[in-house]
């Protein structure tokens, strides 16, 4: 009787769903006019992972969950620091500052004392408000926690989540991929979680796990305290750094800028430290303190060896300046070696012990932000090939930058990096053009201009010279390249908000050169969002320019990609009878000659994961992304995805007509 009961509850509530929509469709929306358009959290990451998906090697994962894990748990404005809004990717270093700097004279009373900061345009204030908040309570936060507040007020999240990846291409295999999650959290202080999944495939059928817990300021003194899978990243990143960096990006004048410290890894894709980590704080006032941290992992490097890890760092601050010391050890049960004798990886490191040290330091004038790491790594240079003798060789990486503030709306920045050809870290994951530390000499400028009005103008221009072979480069030594974007973007203004509507457009171009290869690129998207609506058209266009291996000859490919997005959120605010529910459609068309000219692009998809393919060839994409909110505490979110190549193109280069990708996730929450 319960069973059926319940089935008539879903029936109706389905047929409610599909009355709402038909009368949806049916009669336009109205809204209050004097209402401020709200913020939709999904759209604001997509807007900051569109900022970083071409440029940098960035873990999207951890990026979203720190995102989500921030809209749950705002930051308090009236007691925060600038370790804490440093989690903001998108916030520059003086917009930090700025933001202190006025809670600290007065607190806030409203989040529109935002707009008194001339520091923050009104479009960035847009992307701040999802994840901060204002509170009466000013006393800082004490250390003292009681378990039955901490259990009482926690929030738990429940994942279950199954794909069928590219159901057509896994013939003969298993394409079926599954994963479990589970995470605590009690006001961002106390974190625990714990992750299992089966990847697809028939090469990787072993069941992947991890778990992680951090508490923060639980005792005097004690300011951080990791287990399981972490992070840590001090200084540039010459020594350590976060798995997430974004490079060059969007964020312009944020080169340079690490959050530091200690913190959880929710990812099991092996690339976090695995062990425990703590950090000690002594804080005079809120201008001066002392961090000591310390830290061991122990990990995998290959089948047969365990690599161990040794670290520490000293921090101190006060007022403008801030200066840190770190060092690490790392040590293999085995010695290693770089699986090919290749020509691009013969300064990799090789042995079983390696030493890292570096200093680094910034200092903050207002109109000025000087910064600079100065790192040195233990390294063996080959004196004999057949004998494998060699000599131990200590590498240096030094990059000293500095971020120009002549007034308000206007940014700029210099950097210059050295990597000598025997600094190889592979823990470290600073400003370069290639994902490796080592053998790179270069100089980076950029600017960022918000000072006219709804305008804004960004770019950078950035020299490398590889002294030695590189990956990708063949046998080409001496290698001097660059690689310039500039954009101009133009928001919305208020006049417009107020009508509950709001566009910006944007038109980037970008020319990069390495080794022989050119590249030159250009985007252009527009944004239009009124009443729950969404569209957005992005138009990418590139072109190469290369010698062919087999004729010699210089030849021009091209790719071209056409996106149409469509979206439409039931669950806003102005509908008569909101109902929990929201869809996201792209149609894409794609003609990209070779993979040269591959054009990636951002997808939506279900919570906590990623999707940003590189389509290449000739032919179209399509997805639909549905989010329903079952009741407050359950949600479910589907996906389906499929590329259709042309015939031609298929069988000429034996790919699959086909690839197909249906993603379905459970979430539930307490």
């Amino acid at each position: 009787m319960q069973k059926k009961l319940y089935f008539c509850t879903m029936q109706r509530r389905f047929l409610l769903i599909s009355a709402l929509w038909g009368w949806l469709f049916a009669f336009p929306v109205t809204s209050n006019p004097l209402t401020p358009t709200p913020f939709n959290i999904d759209e604001v990451i997509l807007d900051i992972y569109n900022a970083v998906t071409e440029f940098g090697e960035v873990d999207y994962e951890q990026l979203q969950t720190d995102l989500y894990t921030l809209h749950e748990s705002p930051i308090d404005l009236n007691n925060t620091s600038d370790e804490e809004l440093t989690q903001l990717y998108f916030l520059s270093p003086q917009q930090i500052d700025a933001i202190l700097a006025y809670a600290y004279r007065h607190p806030f009373e409203s989040l529109y004392e935002l707009r008194l900061i001339p520091e923050l345009a009104d479009y960035e204030i847009r992307d701040l408000l999802p994840f901060v908040q204002i509170t009466n309570n000013q006393s800082p936060i004490t250390n003292e926690l009681y378990a039955k507040e901490v259990f009482a007020k926690a929030h738990h999240e429940i994942i279950t989540r199954i794909d069928a990846r590219n159901i057509e291409a896994y013939e003969g295999t298993d394409p079926i991929y599954t994963q479990f999650r589970y995470r605590f959290d009690f006001r961002r202080r106390v974190t625990f979680g714990v992750q299992l999944r089966r990847p697809a495939g028939g090469f990787a059928r072993d069941l992947q796990y991890g778990a992680y817990l951090q508490l923060n300021d639980i005792a005097p003194h004690l300011h951080t305290l990791v287990a399981g899978n972490f992070q840590a990243s001090f200084g540039q990143g010459l020594v350590l750094a976060p798995v997430f960096h974004a490079g060059k990006s969007m964020y312009v004048t944020s080169i340079g800028q690490q959050r530091e410290g200690l913190r959880y890894y929710s990812s099991v894709d092996g690339q976090g430290l695995h062990g425990a980590g703590a950090a000690l704080r002594w804080e005079w006032n809120k201008t001066t303190r002392l961090d000591v941290s310390a830290l061991y992992s122990m990990r995998r490097a290959n089948d047969s060896t365990w690599h161990h890890l040794l670290g520490a760092n000293l921090t101190l601050r006060h007022k403008k300046l801030q200066v840190e010391l770190t060092a690490i050890e790392n040590i293999w049960s085995d010695s290693i070696h770089p699986y090919t004798n290749a020509k691009y990886n013969r300064h990799y490191f090789r042995g079983r012990n390696q030493a890292v040290i570096g200093a680094s330091f910034r200092y903050n004038h207002g109109w000025f932000d000087l910064f600079a790491e100065l790192a040195t790594a233990q390294n063996n240079e080959i004196i004999n090939q057949q004998s494998k003798i060699t000599n131990s060789k200590w590498g240096i990486g030094l990059i000293v930058g500095s971020r120009f503030y002549p007034t308000s709306g206007v940014s700029l920045i210099a950097l210059y990096r050295y990597y000598s050809p025997y600094f190889d870290n592979a823990l470290g994951y600073a400003f370069s053009e290639t994902s490796r530390l080592g053998d790179e000499n270069g100089g980076y400028l950029g600017f960022d201009i918000t000072r006219l009005r709804n305008w804004r103008f960004i770019g950078y221009g950035d020299i490398f010279y590889f002294s030695g072979y590189k990956y990708g480069l063949g046998d080409a030594t001496r290698t001097l390249g660059y690689d310039a974007m500039a954009e101009a973007q133009y928001h919305s203004n208020q006049k417009s908000e107020i009508k509950n509507q709001k566009y910006w457009l944007a038109l980037r171009l970008r020319a990069k050169q390495k080794g022989e290869q050119a590249t030159y690129s250009a985007r252009f998207l527009f944004d239009w969002q009124r009443n729950g609506w969404s569209l957005r058209t992005t138009l990418d266009a590139n072109l190469t320019n290369q010698k062919s291996t087999i004729t010699n000859q210089q030849s021009i490919p091209y790719g071209l990609s056409l996106a149409q997005d469509v979206a439409y959120d039931f669950s806003t605010p102005y509908t008569l009878h909101p109902t929990p529910l929201s869809i996201r459609l792209r149609l894409q068309f794609f003609d990209a000659q070779n993979w040269s000219n591959r054009i990636y692009l951002y997808e939506h998809d279900v919570l906590y994961a990623f999707s940003i393919p590189a389509v290449y060839g000739l032919g179209g994409r399509a997805y639909l992304c549905l989010r329903w909110q079952i009741i407050p505490q359950l949600a479910l979110y589907f996906r389906a995805s499929e590329t259709v190549y042309a015939r031609k193109w298929a069988a000429a280069h034996s790919r699959p007509l086909t690839r197909t990708d249906l993603h379905l996730l459970l979430r539930a929450t307490f």
